[in-house]
């Protein structure tokens, strides 16, 4: 079989001490990378480009895909542990991640991350050596209307954002939606709902949004209610899951990393809203959905196998069709062309063992991470158990430079500053943040895209495309699921 046959060949160049040690350090990179909010998986694969010059092109290749695939897990850690998601696709870790540490059992959410990570990452790459040119033809189908529908759809996931008031979760997201309206038209220029700043012509960054509403909005409502918090944390435990917890969650995280690797291969969809999509679709098959959003394992878990297996499903459309999938991927083709390697069909035929020998250093990127996981976790208990009156200056200084380096602009620290109000009023009346960050995330892909798919036709167009007409059909089915299960069990309690 050719494939195999590519595999043994792609793995002979990668069995060296050199392409190991590229392996571990581009592992030890990313989860840095990931750990520092305001650095995205792709700035990381971009700061590291230049000390790529040097390299061979399979050791550059290894070094970035490594760099790339680590930041994501990375990503989870600080959300996990601090509240304030180093990622944008670490947003769905805090919603049980940080519930767990709250209740002194951080061990347990950063070992399930980590175990999901692998897992869902491993099962990426698999899907990546198998199904690459098939699944990248199908992504090539894709068009406004079926973008639009895959917005709707990931919007509708607010009904498991909700924490017991689902109104009060619609409201949070069309704030999100309402908040990305700020800035530029798309299509005509016009500047909306700027107030003659200049700085809001682009509208809010997103990464100082991000860490204000999730990091600020924590230590604000902490310091708020400052005797809570001292009796929450009185205890901190590093016991790691137990065999049988993760044997338990399988399930959720076979189907997260299923749809994690498969949302990944549509160019533009990215780890953010495969992490959320998987998140929704975890809850609506367990058996206790109650326990989402309280410290659920399978909660943790389902972000993290859905996140690292979208970086295997981004890479398809990257090296078939020459495509990137992502940001992070979009970097990688300008390090592709900086060494010579043309991106698409005939890559796999004039570069074979090169490319499969990408893919076998890829799964051990994911090994590393897996161990580099667990000895780091001890630390990061550490740090959770460090005092409050140290660790907020430190997440407050950490989310300023954060938001500064996005830009490199004091707008963007007011903005991470204003933002941290506005999660803390939120918090306080019981109005969950995760949804504002949905509407910000997806409000510019719907919006775009269904003026788009308008211009191609009427409305029918997302009707009588069959991926966007199921699509949006999934969307209605999740969006009043919910509201169904609730009416039938109070009938069947009468």
């Amino acid at each position: 079989m050719e494939i195999i046959d590519n595999l043994i060949k792609g793995s002979s160049l990668v069995f060296g001490l050199g392409p190991i040690l590229t392996i571990i350090v581009g592992v030890m990179m990313g989860i840095l990378v990931g750990v520092l909010p305001g650095l995205s998986p792709a700035m990381g694969v971009a700061l590291l480009v230049p000390f790529s010059y040097g390299l061979d092109p399979l050791s550059a290749l290894i070094l970035l895909v490594s760099v790339y695939a680590a930041a994501n897990y990375g990503g989870t850690i600080t959300a996990i542990a601090i509240n304030t998601p180093g990622t944008p696709s670490a947003i769905v870790s805090t919603f049980d991640g940080y519930p767990l540490t709250k209740k002194g059992e951080p061990g347990r959410a950063l070992g399930a991350s980590v175990i999901s990570s692998t897992i869902g990452g491993i099962f990426g790459t698999i899907v990546l050596i198998f199904f690459s040119v098939p699944l990248a033809k199908i992504a090539l189908t894709f068009g406004p209307a079926e973008y639009f529908a895959l917005a709707v759809f990931g919007l509708t996931i607010v009904s498991s954002l909700s924490t017991g008031n689902w109104i009060k979760a619609f409201i949070a997201t069309l704030l999100g939606l309402l908040l990305n309206t700020i800035g530029m038209d798309p299509f005509t220029g016009y500047l909306r709902f700027t107030f003659d700043i200049p700085e809001l012509a682009d509208g809010f960054s997103f990464i100082p949004a991000l860490i204000g509403l999730f990091a600020l909005g924590e230590i604000f409502l902490s310091i708020e209610k400052s005797e809570k918090v001292k009796k929450v944390l009185k205890k901190v435990s590093g016991k790691m899951p137990s065999v049988k917890e993760m044997w338990n969650i399988k399930r959720t995280i076979a189907q997260s990393s299923l749809l994690g690797t498969l949302i990944g291969v549509v160019p533009g969809a990215g780890a953010t809203i495969a992490a959320f999509i998987a998140y929704n679709e975890a809850k609506r098959i367990s058996k206790h959905p109650e326990e989402f959003g309280k410290g659920a394992l399978d909660g943790v878990a389902s972000s993290g196998a859905a996140t690292s297996g979208s970086v295997g499903g981004a890479l398809v459309p990257l090296l078939t069709l020459g495509i990137p999938g992502s940001a992070a991927t979009a970097v990688l083709i300008g390090a592709l062309v900086l060494h010579g390697i043309t991106p698409g069909p005939e890559l796999f035929k004039n570069d074979a063992p090169l490319v499969y020998g990408l893919f076998v250093s890829l799964f051990f990127a994911y090994i590393a991470m897996f161990f580099m996981g667990f000895l780091g976790n001890q630390l990061w208990i550490k740090i959770i158990k460090a005092p409050k009156s140290i660790l907020y200056p430190v997440i407050l200084a950490i989310a300023f430079i954060g938001s500064y380096s996005v830009g490199n602009s004091m707008f963007d620290v007011w903005s991470c500053f204003g933002f941290g109000v506005f999660g803390w009023i939120l918090r306080r009346n019981n109005f969950p943040t995760p949804p504002v960050i949905l509407g910000l995330i997806l409000g510019f892909l719907a919006e775009t895209n269904f003026r788009r798919a308008l211009l191609m036709g009427d409305a029918s167009i997302f009707f009588t495309r069959p991926i966007s007409a199921v699509m949006l059909t999934l969307a209605a089915l999740s969006l009043f699921y919910p509201l169904i299960k609730a009416t039938i069990l109070k009938k069947n309690k009468k």
